[in-house]
């Protein structure tokens, strides 16, 4: 219990620190949000709407402090102002829009790199020196060191241009209402399959390596050879003994990857268009949308505490050496 309360103290800090990170940097940049929507008006906005403009997105001639203050207190009730490009819908709605497609594309990706590259990782440090091990990391790390991008758009010339097996953009079909129906979960499912199996292929080689790695080292342990001596099956050993240990990093390698998946896959959101998190950031980055980016930066952020703070229970679960120390 000690042990948590020390982490959760910690990430409680972290997380006042990106508050206050995320309110001060945006004041300090140059020019402002309603400076932006003057300029677009063309200058037909009165110097009354530009003061009720310049209250509601916090940017006052209050002192600092003051409007600090509010920040925080808006943070905790969540309330994160009003969206410039998408005036006057609240951040968080815009936010709930989209971070549903995130999640079902980033989580869906993650979910099966891990457990393929896991598995293949188990496979190849238990027959080292075999097929799986000698030929599969090379041409795993070759694939994996293209950028998302571009494979993606590759993938979506081959599948979706020439050969027409895929849809080319979005999460579904023009003209489909979502609803929990059969024919609209399949027509998202087929939307799915391009973006996430390039996140997949090009990560899953490093899942892959991390657990040969860590699967090498785990069966070189006394307890491994203990139990070979005792004549437990090799399938036993393989999982319930070396795999089972060897797991400890993965866990926190997909506690991290988990809490960033809220933050989207950006460059491939953008290849196929896909309506999630990172296809709406880089709207508001290009539309100097200081409210959104500042909502979808503090959830990324919270995202990413929340789950390694989840991740750091379930280590002390598993590893009995942490509630030791």
């Amino acid at each position: 219990m000690l042990f948590v309360l020390r982490r959760l103290g910690f990430y409680l800090l972290a997380f006042w620190v990106s508050v206050t990170l995320n309110f001060l940097l945006p004041r300090f940049m140059p020019g402002d949000p309603v400076s932006r929507m003057f300029a677009r008006s063309q200058s037909r906005m009165t110097p009354e709407q530009i003061t009720q403009l310049q209250q509601l997105f916090g940017l006052d001639d209050r002192p600092l402090w003051q409007q600090y203050v509010d920040y925080l207190g808006n943070v905790f009730t969540g309330e994160m102002g009003v969206s410039i490009s998408r005036f006057p819908t609240p951040v968080v709605e815009v936010i709930a829009g989209q971070i549903g497609w995130t999640l079902l594309l980033g989580g869906t990706a993650l979910l099966i790199a891990v457990v393929v590259g896991n598995l293949l990782g188990i496979l190849a440090a238990w027959r080292r020196g075999g097929f799986l091990d000698s030929m599969l990391p090379p041409v795993l790390v070759f694939v994996g060191s293209f950028p998302y991008f571009w494979l993606a758009m590759g993938a979506l010339y081959l599948f979706g241009v020439s050969l027409g097996w895929f849809p080319l953009r979005h999460a579904f079909s023009a003209g489909t209402s979502p609803a929990w129906t059969g024919e609209f979960v399949s027509d998202v499912a087929v939307h799915l399959v391009l973006p996430a199996v390039t996140i997949v292929v090009v990560s899953v080689g490093g899942w892959m390596l991390a657990m040969r790695n860590t699967m090498i080292a785990t069966n070189a342990e006394d307890y491994i050879v203990m139990a070979e001596a005792k004549g437990l099956r090799p399938g036993r050993i393989m999982f319930r003994y070396a795999a089972r240990n060897a797991m400890l990093p993965a866990v926190t390698s997909f506690g991290m990857s988990l809490g960033f998946v809220v933050g989207g896959a950006l460059l491939t959101e953008v290849v196929f268009a896909y309506p999630g998190v990172g296809y709406q950031l880089l709207a508001a980055v290009q539309g100097l949308d200081y409210p959104l980016m500042q909502g979808i930066f503090l959830t990324i952020t919270a995202a990413v505490l929340i789950v390694n703070f989840l991740v750091d229970i379930v280590y002390v679960r598993l590893d009995p050496r942490v509630r030791v120390s």
